[in-house]
């Protein structure tokens, strides 16, 4: 005689989403809430949840019951909580654009053969923002609702146009007056060009610095080459510069990885420890500017930087065991996703997208973009994503053909591939990314990199917090708390 399955429907099904995990822990399914919420289950408790054979009163129930993938009707209305973590998530689209890039130079001296904004010669004309283009750009920067405001000067080489620097931070403190913003300055830079003049302007307005180092002098120097074949040693200077007249903490560093540099994960990470850096951001090549044309020499399969960055964070978790504190900064932020219901503030990682709605660049020759990607594909013949000019008033901006296209493939949880993925909540769509890569906003997401990285970080993450030891957990969650200011930005430094 067959044993009688009595079900248990005292409980029902809130909306979830589920994935087979790898790894050796019986433990191989993670189901995730809209919310966020994340839960490691069996095979077999998967289908006893479906099939409403779970009992009242275990762990595995009450754990269902609190994280919201269950409720009991009539007992408690889970709606209210899952909307205010849901809201928690999106508050970005209630805040209007903080982060505001203002791109015064094409100028450089560097000849990175990566380099994503096609850089000018140093003595190149009609490549600098002009006085009055930077004076419409920062009226349009106060007509954002958003009370926080990022200002992030890039290039090129910014310094070259240092008077523009100093004319837009003066008028954006001068305005501040009235308006009383919460406002933060970054200069991206490559630190070659500092003066004492840049340092004391730097400290009076408590402007902050990113750079980039890309490892040890050898592979610095070859990714990153200047005609006195000197980068790495001046880049160093420049770090030692700042953190005299403006503290430890002033400049972070990132690097971008070459087909090289995968070969050295941990020669790069010896090189933040070596420089007393407190956090690393380990970011693969972008397909803009000239590292699309040197791609077949600088390039790679995205698996191969998944595995990089595998290896790469096993050693960063070791040496943070052993009490040095580095942190990896996309880390940092994919881990935010996971882990609380705030939105980690990162535009690439935002759904609906971030550009235009969290981001504007004004460029150079005085045309706003919503991302500093889109702007990128201006220099590689492509200016189709152009909002509008400085003059133009935000509300216009934002209104343009260009948001309207990009907002329509800017949805994760609208997109063929993604809207039945289980990581959509803690992803983003990245329009301009498929663009560029896929010549479509939507792209088609079993060809994307974009994709292909964050479903194999964000799963290897995954499996550390589901199967690491304490030691590895507590080390990750020391990373919720520790931020550079190279995460302020959603870019960092690209030059």
């Amino acid at each position: 005689m067959s044993a009688v399955i009595i079900k248990d429907s005292s409980y029902r099904l809130l909306p979830f989403r589920f994935m087979r995990m790898q790894g050796d822990c019986p433990q191989d399914v993670l189901i995730i809430s809209d919310a966020g919420e994340h839960l490691s289950i069996t095979n077999a408790q998967l289908h006893d949840l479906l099939d409403k054979r779970l009992q009242r009163g275990t762990a595995l129930y009450k754990d269902l019951l609190a994280r919201h993938f269950i409720y009991e009707p009539g007992k408690h209305d889970p709606l209210p909580e899952m909307a205010a973590q849901f809201r928690s998530r999106k508050d970005f689209l209630l805040q209007g654009p903080a982060l505001h890039l203002f791109v015064v130079t094409l100028r450089c001296n560097h000849t990175c053969q990566y380099c994503q904004v096609s850089r000018a010669p140093l003595a190149g004309d009609g490549h600098d923002l002009t006085a009055q283009d930077a004076m419409d750009a920062v009226d349009r920067l106060f007509e954002s609702t958003s009370p926080t405001l990022t200002v992030e000067f890039q290039g090129g080489e910014p310094l070259l146009a240092f008077d523009r620097i100093r004319q837009i931070v003066e008028r954006v403190v001068e305005r501040n007056e009235t308006e009383q913003r919460d406002i933060q300055f970054v200069i991206t830079s490559t630190l070659h060009h500092l003066t004492d003049e840049v340092l004391d302007f730097a400290h009076k307005h408590r402007i902050q610095f990113s750079t980039s180092l890309d490892g040890p002098a050898e592979l610095h120097n070859a990714n990153r080459p200047t005609p006195t074949r000197d980068s790495y040693e001046r880049t160093l200077e420049g770090i030692r510069r700042v953190r005299i007249k403006l503290g430890h903490g002033a400049v972070s560093a990132l690097t971008t990885l070459t087909a090289r540099s995968l070969e050295q994960p941990r020669a790069i990470i010896d090189e933040y420890v070596r420089q007393g850096f407190s956090s690393i951001s380990l970011r693969p090549l972008s397909p803009y500017g000239f590292a699309s044309k040197s791609a077949q020499r600088l390039d790679y399969p995205m698996e191969r930087y998944v595995l990089f960055y595998q290896e790469a964070l096993a050693y960063l978790l070791e040496l943070n065991q052993q009490g040095i504190h580095l942190s990896e900064s996309y880390t940092a932020l994919l881990l935010n996703n996971i882990l609380t219901p705030f939105s980690s503030g990162y535009v690439d990682l935002r759904s609906p997208m971030g550009a235009g709605t969290g981001a504007l660049v004004y460029n150079y020759d005085g045309y706003v973009y919503p991302s500093d990607e889109a702007r990128m594909l201006v220099e590689m013949g492509e200016d189709g994503l152009r909002l509008g000019s400085v003059r133009q008033p935000l509300r216009e901006l934002l209104n343009a053909p260009v948001m309207h296209l990009l907002l329509e493939a800017g949805i994760a949880e609208a997109l063929p591939g993604c809207s039945d993925c289980a990581l959509v909540p803690y992803c983003g769509a990245d329009p301009v990314e498929h663009f560029a890569r896929q010549g479509d906003p939507i792209g088609h997401r079993a060809f994307s990199s974009f994709c292909e990285k964050n479903m194999g970080l964000l799963q290897h993450l995954l499996r550390l917090l589901r199967d690491g030891d304490d030691g590895v957990q507590r080390v990750l969650l020391s990373w919720l708390t520790r931020r550079s200011v190279a995460d302020i930005s959603h870019v960092g430094y690209r030059g």
